[in-house]
């Protein structure tokens, strides 16, 4: 993307107990793109909070994914998720 790195995020529900996961959160510093990102899949909320798959469920097994545009890769790290 006009020299612009891009970089590919993947998220996967890999639960042992078999469960359902959601409302799950990344800690996620001043994340920013060039490249558009669908906002039901990973939408920045505040500083150090995105939230991932519109806060849906994310079923066992199951990956979502996105890609970013930026200078640089951030540094992303689930911070809390819910199970069903």
């Amino acid at each position: 993307m006009n020299g612009i790195p891009t970089h590919t995020v993947e998220i996967s529900n890999t639960c042992l107990r078999g469960c359902n996961i959601f409302d799950i959160h990344v800690a996620c510093g001043k994340f920013g793109s060039v490249r558009l990102i669908n906002p039901n899949i990973f939408k920045r909320l505040k500083y150090n909070d995105c939230l991932v798959n519109g806060g849906k469920t994310l079923a066992n097994g199951a990956t979502i994914s996105f890609k970013y545009a930026n200078t640089f890769s951030y540094p992303l790290s689930i911070s809390s998720v819910r199970c069903k």
